[in-house]
């Protein structure tokens, strides 16, 4: 059997520079704990595979079982931290438009009642993230919490526009209790166009 290394390098998000409301120093603080997303996926990953080269990658071995289950909290802190550099830009967007904004007419009823419900979701009590997710059957929207990374995420949905509601987000710029001005913040830099891209319908 082949030896088979797979390895992520973590992605660069140097254009974030200059958000509104988000520093960067924050955001530099947050890039290097996005890094050990990285590269704990990454050291997970070398060692899993190093257990099914020795046959030990069983059930019953509660090493092997273990690193299996953290992998769920590792992979998907490293690729939600992704979606949401990703959709974030210095002077944001105004508003959604084109696909973007009918898909949340037809799931909400209006933008203004996506905003709405995404702003309530975001500042729910907790620690996780606020995601709106398309159903790809349907084309419709959807906004949920995420607990921790992994728990919350719904299979084969699509994450459209994500954001981090961890405190290591906003604080030291906000208090713990004002999230909800991060989440104006947050609003002040997204990039719609680049969560439009990510509609499949």
């Amino acid at each position: 059997m082949a030896d088979i290394q797979k390895k992520y390098t973590p992605m660069q998000f140097t254009h974030l520079k200059g958000l509104k409301g988000i520093s960067d120093a924050v955001l530099e603080s947050h890039f290097k704990l996005y890094e050990g997303y990285v590269n704990r996926t990454n050291k997970l990953t070398e060692l899993l595979s190093g257990m099914q080269a020795k046959g030990e990658a069983l059930g019953s071995n509660p090493a092997y079982a273990e690193m299996t289950r953290r992998m769920g909290f590792e992979y998907n802190g490293m690729v939600l931290h992704e979606y949401y550099f990703g959709n974030m830009k210095p002077g944001g967007s105004s508003a959604p438009g084109g696909k973007l904004k009918q898909a949340m007419e037809q799931s909400f009823g209006s933008y203004e009642n996506w905003l709405a419900d995404f702003k309530a979701v975001g500042t729910s009590p907790g620690i996780g993230w606020a995601v709106t997710f398309q159903d790809p059957r349907t084309g419709w929207l959807s906004n949920h919490w995420i607990t921790l990374h992994e728990n919350g995420n719904i299979a084969g949905y699509t994450p459209i526009i994500v954001m981090d509601a961890w405190e290591h987000a906003f604080v030291p710029d906000y208090k713990p209790f004002e999230r909800a001005k991060y989440v104006d913040a947050y609003f002040q830099n997204i990039d719609f166009d680049a969560c439009e891209a990510r509609l499949k319908k």
